[in-house]
């Protein structure tokens, strides 16, 4: 009974998130607005693709779609997407997007149902909203026999990230159960859930107030802080690969 009214409270919590990020403008609230913000968005999608391995005969399942703009860029790659939020505010904005081969659904994630499996489940910063204990197994269980998992989410070791967690109440962007991960724990974790096949790789310097005349100088200062160890540690997010076994 008590892990159904914390899985209750959550997703009231998430709701009620999402009628604050729809009462502003919610992807200038996650950042994604900005010229840097922007070129963050299109790099995440480019590797969250990437992972996935999708074309236009794979069937899709993405998490926690939000306004539907990295919907839209996933299905520049012709697959067929069933994209689930829980939040209908976000989900109306998502669905003036019109776009094809995508069906939206209000839907809270661990408790979904949904027709797989699917060759691949994707999202951008989603997993970090949800139960984990319960995420991973139904992730598992919704990918065919060798499909894929591909996601991009916070990284806790990131200063700035590392705040928002532990003084949430400075950053009503922040949702109250909304976490980030360690890639160590992360790595663990989906390896004992069954998942093979896990890379998980820190990503991102790129700050999204960042000014325009900035962006390409910060932007290959960043490239090379991650591929130094331990500088990268500290990146902002973490690209998170993994598979089903054959």
């Amino acid at each position: 009974m008590a892990a159904q009214q914390s899985g209750s409270s959550r997703h009231q919590h998430e709701v009620e998130h999402g009628k604050y990020l729809s009462a502003g403008v919610a992807e200038d609230i996650w950042g994604w607005g900005t010229p840097a913000g922007q070129l963050r968005a299109k790099r995440r999608a480019a590797l969250i693709l990437e992972g996935a391995r999708i074309g236009p005969s794979s069937k899709v399942l993405e998490i926690g779609c939000g306004t539907g703009m990295f919907t839209a860029m996933f299905a520049e790659s012709g697959a067929e997407i069933i994209a689930v939020d829980l939040s209908p505010d976000l989900l109306a904005y998502a669905r003036t997007r019109d776009l094809p081969r995508v069906q939206f659904l209000e839907r809270s994630f661990e408790d979904c149902e949904v027709d797989g499996p699917f060759d691949a489940v994707i999202g951008s910063s989603v997993l970090h909203h949800l139960d984990q204990g319960r995420t991973w197994p139904k992730v598992l269980s919704l990918l065919k026999p060798g499909g894929r998992m591909s996601f991009a989410e916070p990284n806790m070791l990131n200063p700035q990230i590392y705040s928002e967690r532990h003084f949430r109440r400075f950053f009503p962007k922040v949702s109250p159960d909304e976490t980030a991960f360690v890639r160590t724990t992360l790595r663990r974790d989906l390896e004992a859930s069954g998942f093979t096949s896990v890379s998980i790789r820190p990503f991102d310097w790129l700050h999204p107030a960042t000014p325009p005349s900035l962006i390409p100088a910060v932007s290959g200062i960043g490239r090379a802080f991650e591929a130094v160890w331990p500088v990268q540690e500290f990146a902002g997010s973490l690209r998170i690969w993994a598979c089903r076994p054959e």
